[in-house]
């Protein structure tokens, strides 16, 4: 886990690993969050995600919600849409009359022509109407799933370290990829389907009133019919939809598990079983597939049989009808085509319905990440930090447990002041609590008892963001990204220019190698910095942290993964970045503290010595007994 954060409140910073151990992937904690808003985006409420599906299209309000902040091209959407609706019912009106007057007794070939030509026109009017509606609805889908995803980010990036240990962040991923996807496809297609179908069918069924009263209203009694398996089956098909899509999910986590960590698999020589893992997830994945598709076929079987079988039985009557005479031979005409198009837009709905309800269960899903609320947040009215800033920090009498994990106490009535410009180192066992001093100080959690201040000021009432301003940290696995060798190391400080950049570099003893690289600053570093040695990205992290020229440096075990040059480079680079900064220090190898002004030996969440390097060594206490380990253990 980078930048020492404890997982599931595991506190196992252990002398020779101070990092807490990573849990398996867990599934996303049920947000439990009711109604709110992310800046100008209304949400609707979220869903846990053990809890029983809606029974209601009701999440993908949010969606709508997002599609009117563009009026415009709603507009023109809905426009081109009735256009289309209107041209297609205009096809079998335009029919009755070809029939009855330009088939009928006296038709010359003028009549017969003016009404293919306005049965031409019509054609036109429905192609050009479906490509513009074709182009709208689908800049729609691409515009509202692109703003969906920056306000989930946006959220994600404001919750604190707690969230991210209950919830995978490769089950966000897989949030914001393949149910944005669904999103997508609803706003672009289905939902534009489902209104124009819609509105078809309503103006279908208005204009057979207007053809046949008598057998238009046989086919209301059916509706009931209709509607009442749609209703059925469709509350059924949402709960099975929301389950395959987390199957899914889950199929997307196991794949990034596995590729990521794909060295350890192959060393171990363990290809067969997650070979046999993957294959039951997607499996898993499969079955659940089939009951989906099981229920929208039923559903879709029924209900069109159930149509076309009403519209079967009015034909029949309207046959009948013309045989007597008491209709027209262009009105059956008629009244068959547009019973063929409200049928089939009837029908189309049936199958529209099931889309709705998986795009309706991914707008669950990403509303339960857009309803989460940090536990941290700025004051209504921050207290701000004293200017020029010190560099004190000052722990008094701090409990603390973590959330996720509240029967362990990480921190005990923990007091330390930590003055402007002195060294900390801080030292002990496993779950002394080191790296929760990092976290509090750093106000990504809250102490429950007792006050953390910088300068004088409560952490808790000043702008979390500020007190982030004024520390650098510089983590034991130098975190990059993959991006540029320049934007890594003005990650800290985006303004710097590159003379300060190279400067930087230059006392973190990372030049030489930065000047060899391909295309210098502007070389691609790679996912993680994989093209890097552990001892470049160290010091590219120090450097980064000489950018941010911030008064308190925290360094979680910086040199404890390197080999013995690395780590000569980078003690070096260390002691020019925290020449009069107030630092603090977590080390498990007690030889690169020596020279802290006092080192901090803690367990069980509280100082239970503290003193120099040989004042600690002198006496036999838990400091001395760890050095003899250490330096025993070199010696031999």
């Amino acid at each position: 886990m980078d930048e020492g954060t404890p997982v599931a409140g595991n506190q196992n910073d252990d002398l020779n690993n101070d990092r807490a151990t990573p849990p398996e992937s867990q599934r996303a904690a049920p947000a439990g969050a009711g109604p709110g808003e992310i800046v100008d985006l209304p949400v609707t409420e979220a869903e846990p995600a053990e809890a029983k599906p809606a029974r209601t299209l009701g999440p993908l309000r949010m969606i709508w919600r997002l599609a009117l902040h563009y009026p415009r091209q709603l507009t023109f959407a809905l426009l081109a849409l009735l256009t289309t609706s209107a041209a297609t019912i205009a096809i079998p009106a335009r029919f009755k009359l070809i029939i009855d007057k330009a088939f009928g007794p006296g038709a010359n070939s003028s009549a017969i022509g003016d009404s293919f030509e306005y049965l031409l026109m019509i054609v036109i009017v429905l192609g050009l109407a479906t490509a513009v509606r074709f182009y709208f609805v689908s800049w729609l889908g691409e515009r509202v799933v692109a703003d969906l995803r920056i306000k989930v980010q946006e959220n994600l990036l404001r919750l604190p370290p707690s969230f991210f240990e209950m919830t995978s962040p490769k089950e966000i991923s897989s949030r914001m990829t393949s149910d944005t996807a669904i999103i997508e496809q609803v706003v672009g297609t289905t939902v534009s389907v489902a209104l124009r179908n819609m509105i078809t069918g309503i103006g279908g069924f208005i204009y057979l009133f207007t053809l046949a009263p008598k057998l238009t209203a046989g086919l209301l009694i059916g509706i009931p019919l209709v509607v009442g398996p749609i209703t059925y089956f469709g509350r059924r098909l949402r709960k099975v939809s929301r389950s395959s899509q987390d199957r899914v999910a889950d199929v997307g986590v196991l794949i990034a598990e596995v590729l990521g960590a794909m060295r350890i698999v192959q060393s171990f020589g363990q290809e067969v079983r997650e070979r046999e893992r993957f294959g039951r997830a997607v499996e898993a994945t499969f079955e659940t597939a089939k009951r989906r598709i099981i229920i929208r076929a039923a559903m879709t079987a029924i209900v069109i049989f159930l149509v076309f079988g009403g519209i079967t039985g009015l034909m029949w009557q309207g046959a009948l009808g013309v045989a007597t005479g008491q209709i027209s031979g262009g009105t059956i005409a008629a009244f068959v085509l547009t019973g063929g198009v409200v049928a089939g837009a009837f029908g189309a709905l049936t199958e529209v319905y099931g889309d709705l309800l998986r795009g309706a269960g991914a707008a669950s899903r990403l509303n339960e990440l857009l309803n989460e609320r940090p536990d941290i947040a700025p004051p209504a009215r921050p207290v701000a930090l004293p200017s020029p800033p010190r560099g004190q920090l000052a722990f008094q009498r701090v409990s603390f447990r973590y959330p996720s994990r509240p029967e362990v106490l990480a921190l005990d009535d923990f007091s330390l002041t930590v003055e402007p410009g002195e060294t900390v180192a801080i030292v002990g066992p496993s779950g002394a609590g080191k790296s929760t001093l990092f976290l509090l100080a750093q106000r990504f959690y809250d102490p429950n008892a007792g006050t953390v201040r910088m300068d004088g000021v409560p952490l808790a009432s000043a702008d979390p963001a500020d007190i982030r301003r004024r520390m650098a940290l510089v983590p034991q696995d130098g975190v990059l990204f993959a991006a540029s060798a320049r934007d890594n190391l003005r990650y800290g400080n985006w303004d710097a220019s590159d003379d300060a950049i190279w400067e930087a570099a230059r006392i973190a003893n990372a030049e030489t190698f930065l000047r060899a690289l391909p295309q210098g600053l502007d070389t691609d570093l790679g996912e993680s910095g994989a093209r890097l040695s552990g001892g470049q990205r160290q010091r590219i992290a120090i450097a980064r942290a000489l950018l941010r020229d911030s008064p308190i440096l925290l360094l979680d075990e910086a040199t404890s993964a390197l080999d013995a040059e690395s780590e000569r480079l980078v003690q070096d680079a260390l002691d020019k970045l925290m020449a009069s900064r107030t630092t603090l220090v977590i080390a498990h190898r007690l030889a690169t503290v020596r020279a802290a002004d006092r080192i901090i030996v803690m367990d069980a969440g509280r100082i239970v010595e503290q003193g120099t390097h040989a004042s600690l060594s002198a006496s036999d206490g838990l400091y001395a007994r760890l050095a003899r380990l250490q330096f025993d253990n070199i010696a031999a």
